[in-house]
């Protein structure tokens, strides 16, 4: 049973847009914070990004002012905008999503997002 539904990646040119959505259940959606996390070729897996179930927002530096995280709360779904890609943001793309109580995980299958010319 797949918890975090994910999509919306894609080849993008640099200077380019693209949104990914995460669908989940509403219990999930109502209790866990949910975030993006991202993991390129030979790196280690990072936070891109993270939003509260109140809403509050945080950013890797690497993504300020380019990305923005946002959550529907009539869709159960969390987006994430990217704007401005570069070549660097080419990755795997992970939904996350995490119990603030318990500190459990659900993750999700994962989305290629490619920046290239």
């Amino acid at each position: 049973q797949e918890h975090l539904v994910e999509s919306g990646g894609g080849l993008v040119q640099p200077g380019g847009s693209l949104r990914l959505s995460c669908a989940t259940s509403r219990s999930i959606f109502s209790v866990y914070a949910m975030g993006w996390y991202r993991q390129a070729p030979g790196k280690q897996r990072e936070l891109v990004a993270t939003i509260t179930s109140g809403g509050s927002t945080s950013y890797a530096d690497s993504v300020k002012g380019r990305f923005a995280i946002s959550r529907d709360s009539a869709k159960n779904t969390v987006y994430l905008q990217m704007n401005n890609l570069k070549a660097e943001d080419t990755a795997v793309y992970y939904c996350n999503g995490k119990n603030p109580f318990t500190t459990h995980n659900y993750w999700g299958q994962g989305t290629q997002v490619t920046v290239s010319s």
